[in-house]
């Protein structure tokens, strides 16, 4: 077999390649796929400029002629375009391809338009009755996609459009239902369910949505009975405590400064039974050390000596001030003042004495040394008298 001419055996083109070719050529290839995003049939991304700064002809081009043709031309591109993406879930783009459908529709007639030159003849009320039907399922598809993205409120609102196109649109009545009972709005889900069974009686997907809201409304109904029932439960035992205090001749007091604690509160045994066991959150002072305790429940039967036999020794008392013996109970007084607290004296008989009171929910006990009550006992009453 004859070589080919140049003698070694090498293929040589026959002709120079092509200027735009040659450039291509020369480019990396990054730089390729830059430049062929730029046409309209690789783009990818969308890029409306020509590399320079300057307009993308060919996309401008190539979306002018989506508004080219009548109303329901343009509007039926669009609602198309929208149903590609819907098919892929791609709700977004779907409802905006639906919003650009709606608005065509919603346009100036092009023979109304003063900048077209020659006017558009159109059969009125064929062109009248595509632009209702394009309208109606663009509207009804929306009203999906907002279902998806869960606006349920524009969903409602586009099922609503829907329906005054057309009251017989089964998915408007459905996809309605199924906004209004995301939102718990259920009589008007019912509604829509209603409607619609009496459209079309067998349809599966409203009867599944039918069983769906009556479990829902079972749901909430039981829901409010228990927060009903709680809260007059609440209303009874609070004012249950409170005959309980006022037949103890307790004095209770509230301040805008009352401290948090937490789960503890002034309880009742039986919630519901006057007669019952107060318990108090109380307050142990000892303000010659600037220290306290905490008595979560200090029953009105039970006195201060069976609380510090538990309590004492305290850890940070190195000289031994404090013992059982040792020590003296005062308490505030309503008026100012301060009382002696006797040590095996029932919390109930001394706060039922009428010269006490529990203020935000807590009794306050204030322990001293015996050897050092005299002097504290002045220095309140120097505070308090300046």
């Amino acid at each position: 077999m004859a070589s080919p001419p140049g003698g070694d055996g090498a293929h040589k083109p026959s002709a120079a390649m092509p200027p735009a070719m040659a450039e291509i050529k020369q480019q990396s290839v990054e730089k390729v796929l830059e430049e062929m995003n730029r046409m309209p049939l690789f783009m990818t991304t969308l890029d409306e400029t020509d590399g320079e700064g300057n307009e993308n002809v060919a996309l401008e081009a190539l979306k002018a002629l989506a508004y080219e043709g009548t109303r329901a031309e343009i509007a039926e591109n669009f609602r198309q375009q929208g149903n590609e993406c819907a098919r892929e879930k791609q709700w977004t783009d779907a409802k905006e391809f639906y919003d650009k459908a709606i608005a065509a529709i919603k346009a100036p007639r092009p023979e109304e338009n003063p900048e077209l030159d020659v006017p558009v003849i159109v059969d009125e009320e064929a062109e009248a009755q595509k632009e209702r039907e394009i309208e109606e399922a663009c509207y009804v598809n929306r009203a999906l996609c907002n279902l998806e993205k869960k606006n349920y409120g524009s969903c409602i609102r586009d099922c609503a459009s829907t329906l005054r196109l057309n009251p017989k649109n089964i998915k408007a009545l459905y996809r309605s239902g199924l906004a209004c009972l995301a939102l718990d709005k259920i009589a008007e889900a019912k509604d829509a369910c209603e409607m619609g069974l009496a459209l079309d009686a067998s349809n599966a997907p409203l009867k599944t949505l039918t069983t769906k809201i009556e479990a829902r409304q079972t749901y909430i109904t039981n829901v409010e009975k228990s927060r009903r029932e709680r809260e007059e439960k609440a209303a009874s035992e609070r004012a249950t405590l409170k005959f309980a205090l006022k037949s103890r001749g307790i004095l209770t007091r509230s301040t805008e400064q009352a401290p948090d604690l937490e789960d503890a509160a002034i309880k009742l045994a039986e919630s519901q039974d006057a007669s019952s066991v107060l318990s108090f959150p109380t307050l142990l002072l000892y303000p010659a050390h600037n220290q306290t305790d905490f008595i979560k429940a200090f029953s009105e039967t039970e006195n201060l000596t069976q609380h510090l036999e538990y309590i004492f020794p305290l850890p940070w008392d190195k000289d031994d001030e404090y013992s059982v013996d040792n020590v003296e109970a005062y308490m505030e007084t309503a008026a100012g003042g301060l009382i002696k607290a006797g040590k095996k004296m029932a919390l109930g008989k001394i706060l039922g004495s009428g010269k006490t009171e529990v203020v935000d929910g807590l009794a306050r006990i204030s322990i001293l040394p015996k050897a050092r009550a005299s002097q504290w006992i002045d220095e309140v009453k120097r505070r308090k008298a300046s």
